[in-house]
C-alpha cells in the first residue's frame, strides 16, 4: 500500500515565510488574521500581516507590519501600493496572499520581482460598485464593467485565487488555480460557552454586523411595531451603523423602544448574546452582490444552536430549507418578519429543534476547519 499523508495538516519542512496583505481591512479581521492567519501559524508556517494598525499593536503568532490608516479613501488607494511595497520587502516572504482589489497593482509589482501571490477575493467588486453610495450613478455602470474586465484578466497572472463563494469562484475560469475557500464558523469558537437553555431564553432576537439600510437594520427596526403590544420581544444589534448617521433616524422609529444596541462586540461577546437568543435575523436586501453571497452570521447563528431568520434568496432558500435551520420572508417587509418573530416565540418546540438541525449542519459541512484544510493545501501545493 503506497505511504499516504494527510497534506491539509501536514507540518512545513522548512519555516516558510508567508505574508497577508491587507489596506482596507483592520489587523484583527474574523476571515484574515482569526482564521487564515491563525490557521497557517498553528500547521508552523512563519507568518506576516501588512495592514492598517497602530504602531503599537500587537498580534499573537503573527507579526504585524502596520499600515497607517487612512480616513480619506483615495489617499488610501494611491498610496497602498508604495507603502505596502515597502513592508513587503522588509518581509522578503515567498508567498504573498493579498486581500483587496486596490492592491492588485502591488501583488503585480510581487510577481514581477519573483513572488508567489495569492488573491482572496472576498467580495464580488464588480456587484458591489452598483450599490456604492459614494460613487455617482450615472457611472457606476461604466466602473463595474471596467473592473470586472480587469479582475477576469488580471487574476491569470497570480499563481492562485481564493474564492469566497462559488458565485465568486465561476468568475476566474482563466485563472492557472481557482480554490473555493468559504468564510464558515470556526466551530471550536462558538461551542466555548455554555448556552441557556433554549426555552428559558428572554424572548430575544438578535442580528450582528454591519448596520446600514441594504442590509435590513431599518426594516427590522419597523418590525417590531407589528409585534403584539403585551409581547415583551426585545432585539439586540452588535454592529456599527453604516453611515453613523442612521442611527439617529433609526431610533427615532418607533420600534426602537424595543431594541437594545450594543455597539461593536468581539467575537466572545457574540457567541454569549447568541447563546441567549430566541432567533437571529440576517435581512440582507436583494442586491446583486447580496443574492449569491453566503454571510457569516447566517452561519453563526446556526453554529450556535439559533434558528434563522432570512431573506427569501433562492441560494438561502436552498440551504435552510434543506437543513430545516429557520424561517425565510422578503426582507423588505417589516410585517412579514414580524410574522417570522411572532412564530419563533409561538412555537419553542419546533424552534429549539431548528436551532439544533442547524447546529449539527454547520458541524458537519458548514465550519472553518473543514475550509481551512483547502487553505493548507494550497499553501503546500504553491510552496512544495
Amino acid at each position: 500500500m503506497p505511504n499516504m499523508r494527510d497534506t491539509s495538516t501536514a507540518m512545513p519542512r522548512t519555516r516558510h515565510k508567508i505574508c497577508h496583505i491587507t489596506t482596507v481591512h483592520k489587523a484583527t479581521d474574523v476571515r484574515i488574521y482569526q482564521k487564515e492567519l491563525l490557521t497557517i501559524a498553528s500547521a508552523g508556517y512563519d507568518t506576516f500581516l501588512i495592514a492598517p494598525a497602530d504602531e503599537d499593536s500587537k498580534l499573537v503568532d503573527v507579526t504585524l507590519l502596520p499600515l497607517p490608516k487612512f480616513k480619506n479613501r483615495a489617499k488610501r488607494f494611491f498610496l497602498s501600493v508604495l507603502l505596502t511595497l515597502t513592508q513587503a520587502k522588509k518581509v522578503n516572504a515567498e508567498l504573498y496572499h493579498f486581500h483587496d482589489p486596490e492592491l492588485i497593482f502591488a501583488a503585480l509589482m510581487l510577481k514581477l520581482y519573483g513572488k508567489r501571490v495569492i488573491w482572496d477575493v472576498h467580495e464580488d467588486l464588480p456587484k458591489q460598485i452598483m450599490n456604492k453610495q459614494w460613487i455617482p450613478r450615472w457611472l457606476r455602470p461604466f466602473l463595474a464593467r471596467l473592473f470586472d474586465f480587469i479582475e477576469r484578466n488580471i487574476a491569470r497572472l497570480f499563481d492562485a485565487v481564493i474564492a469566497a463563494t462559488p458565485d465568486i469562484a465561476n468568475k476566474f475560469t482563466s485563472a492557472r488555480r481557482v480554490v473555493i475557500i468559504q468564510n464558515f464558523p470556526k466551530m471550536s469558537e462558538m461551542v466555548q460557552v455554555e448556552g441557556t437553555p433554549y426555552k428559558t431564553r428572554p424572548p430575544l432576537f438578535v442580528y450582528v454586523g454591519g448596520l446600514s439600510e441594504i442590509r435590513g437594520v431599518k426594516d427590522i427596526v419597523l418590525a417590531l411595531e407589528y409585534l403584539p403590544k403585551n409581547s415583551n420581544a426585545q432585539l439586540a444589534l452588535a454592529g456599527r451603523f453604516e453611515p453613523p448617521r442612521l442611527l439617529q433616524d433609526v431610533s427615532k422609529l418607533p420600534g426602537w423602544s424595543r431594541v437594545r444596541y450594543l455597539g461593536w462586540l468581539d467575537r466572545k461577546g457574540v457567541v454569549q448574546l447568541l447563546n441567549k437568543a430566541r432567533a437571529g435575523l440576517v435581512m440582507l436586501h436583494p442586491t446583486p452582490n447580496y443574492i449569491n453571497s453566503l454571510p457569516i452570521k447566517m452561519f453563526e447563528y446556526m453554529a450556535a444552536g439559533v434558528p434563522v431568520i432570512a431573506s427569501d434568496f433562492p441560494l438561502w432558500r436552498e440551504i435552510l430549507m434543506r437543513e430545516r435551520a429557520g424561517l425565510l420572508v422578503n426582507p423588505k417587509d417589516p410585517k412579514a418578519i414580524a410574522e417570522a418573530m411572532s412564530w419563533i416565540l409561538e412555537h419553542p418546540d419546533e424552534a429549539e429543534a431548528m436551532g439544533r438541525r442547524g447546529q449539527k449542519a454547520v458541524l458537519e459541512r458548514y465550519n472553518w476547519e473543514r475550509e481551512s484544510k483547502k487553505l493548507l493545501a494550497l499553501y503546500e501545493e504553491l510552496l512544495g
